[in-house]
């Protein structure tokens, strides 16, 4: 006799019937997935589909990558450190080797790692504190459409109502100014250093300035190099700390290892999170200059800093990686293919338009509706695709960055499909 407990594993009324209301992107893809390698997902009926979500990023080197897994797999095997605090392990120190031979000197840079709890907004939390810590100032600037997190402070400096809203309460200690091209005709480093200039410009003295080179869930709002080189010089300027937030757009995402790199700039601190760990699993990480290492021991803690298992993964993905510049270089290329593709997809929408940079890049259509219609359709299709931006309406591409040219294109041709069919169907679209 059948357990009134059994599941189904096509069977999704257990989600509903417990799950809380907060889930969201299993609303707009309503199977049970089971499996997935590389760039490819597998449900419980059997069927395939391209990912080109991956994770939110957090799968840049795609699912299962075997030699990571590998690696982990031989890790628990040989009942090495399971959970160590901070305590010094094994893995921890090939981690921290590997992340210094590899991704530090090459670029100059001598940031120091900080390990804290094991998501981007504990990240983002740990280097606001750093800042005030640092200054002895409590204003942090941040920019419009910025997505930082959720977790209070961090949700303080994410420009995005709807989230702000489910505080319950009011955010403080950030003041939000123009991103670049946000408003037209305005120069917002020329405006933002006349505030800070102006004794009477009503913004208190910032502990630090931080951005997004590229605004992931913002829309892909691509930030120039003139106006991340002039932000970072406003904020040696007014004596406030340079903060990138390089969760969502580092790991190679947008074509280097970190999105800043080829803009002239050196941020004192540097969040990362999502493919930091190179295997999907929990990993955050703040980068800080040695000038601002200032928290004393456990200032800033969390019971799961330094995810054991992570750090073996972790490694392989810098050494599989990062050791040369090979990989940086087919990124390149597919982030021509990726911009042909989209061009395509925007030459069908009245008004499209593309955005981002790297692999991290969308088409913005116009509205929320027709982006939510054409991510559906493409589902359907066989590709999960979602979409970001203030009205969600930018179509945004984040494949794995190791998905096989054959497939990658053959996601970006079931996108072109599914905008044509959508927009076929739509004669609102074609009459405009």
């Amino acid at each position: 006799m059948e357990s009134p407990m059994t599941v189904h594993s096509t069977d999704k009324t257990i989600f509903t019937q417990r799950e809380s209301e907060a889930r969201s992107y299993c609303r707009g893809f309503d199977t049970v997935f089971t499996s997935a390698q590389g760039s490819e997902l597998t449900d419980a009926e059997g069927n395939t589909y391209i990912d080109f979500l991956a994770g939110c990023s957090s799968l840049n080197y795609g699912h299962n990558d075997p030699d990571m897994k590998q690696a982990l797999i031989e890790h628990l095997t040989e009942n090495k450190m399971g959970h160590a605090l901070d305590l010094h392990t094994d893995s921890k120190a090939k981690f921290l080797s590997a992340f210094e031979e590899h991704i530090l000197a090459p670029r100059g840079m001598d940031h120091k790692l900080m390990f804290i709890g094991p998501t981007g907004a504990n990240a983002v939390e740990a280097a606001m504190k750093i800042a005030r810590k640092a200054t002895g100032r409590t204003n942090i600037i941040a920019f419009t459409n910025g997505f930082h997190g959720v977790t209070m402070g961090a949700l303080a400096a994410t420009g995005n109502g709807y989230h702000r809203g489910g505080a319950g309460m009011d955010t403080h200690g950030v003041t939000r100014m123009p991103y670049d091209a946000y408003a037209d005709g305005v120069d917002s480093v020329a405006l933002l250093d006349q505030m800070l200039s102006d004794a009477s410009g009503g913004i208190d003295a910032p502990a630090a300035i931080m951005l997004e080179t590229v605004q992931g869930e913002g829309g892909l709002n691509a930030a120039s190099p003139e106006f991340v080189k002039g932000v970072e010089q406003v904020a040696r300027k007014h004596g406030a700390l340079f903060i990138i937030d390089d969760i969502q757009a580092g790991c190679g995402r947008t074509g280097t290892f970190f999105s800043f790199e080829e803009m002239d700039v050196m941020p004192d601190v540097v969040t990362q999170a999502k493919s930091i760990s190179g295997f999907g699993m929990p990993m955050a990480l703040v980068l800080v200059r040695p000038d601002y290492d200032v928290f004393g021991p456990a200032e800033h803690n969390g019971t799961f800093r330094g995810n054991t298992h992570a750090f073996v993964t972790a490694t392989v993905a810098i050494e599989k990686f990062w050791a040369d510049d090979k990989f940086q270089k087919e990124l390149a290329v597919k982030s021509d293919v990726l911009r042909e593709g989209l061009a395509a997809v925007a030459d069908l929408v009245p008004g499209a338009f593309l955005k981002g940079r790297g692999l991290m890049q969308g088409v913005d259509v116009g509205t929320g509706e027709l982006a939510s219609a054409i991510c559906g359709r493409c589902f359907e299709k066989g590709l999960v695709i979602e979409t970001s931006g203030n009205d969600d309406q930018v179509v945004k591409v984040l494949a794995p960055l190791t998905t096989p040219m054959e497939q990658f294109r053959k996601g970006l041709e079931i996108l072109r499909e599914a905008a044509t069919e959508v927009t076929g169907e739509r004669t609102d679209i074609a009459a405009e």
